[in-house]
């Protein structure tokens, strides 16, 4: 079983992983809109918002033990992923607005 250390930085490496797919999915999509390919573009924008959203479940169940009384330690790992998470949101929102700009250009 796992001590509350460990599965806090269980979780921190599974916000990692899923932001870091969903903000790949992201960046991905401003080169396909690039080049014309914008079912592509879409798709990839798609997959980037729930990979976002899997990364934000992690999230939410460390938010939901708290309020629930369970305190955790912070650990850097978990800093560093909502790092991530965080700048992933911010790439995911900007490429839906820049897809939108090759699609109206």
């Amino acid at each position: 079983m796992l001590n509350n250390m460990d599965k806090m930085t269980e979780i921190a490496f599974q916000i990692i992983l899923h932001a870091g797919n969903g903000r790949s999915d992201a960046m991905e999509a401003i080169q396909e809109a690039k080049e014309g390919n914008f079912e592509k573009a879409d798709k990839l924008i798609k997959h980037a918002c729930e990979e976002l959203a899997k990364a934000h479940e992690y999230q939410t169940e460390l938010i939901q033990d708290e309020a629930r009384g369970k305190q955790q330690p912070v650990n850097i790992m978990l800093v560093h992923s909502q790092d991530h998470l965080m700048t992933a949101i911010t790439v995911k929102d900007l490429a839906i607005e820049i897809v939108e700009l090759y699609r109206n250009k």
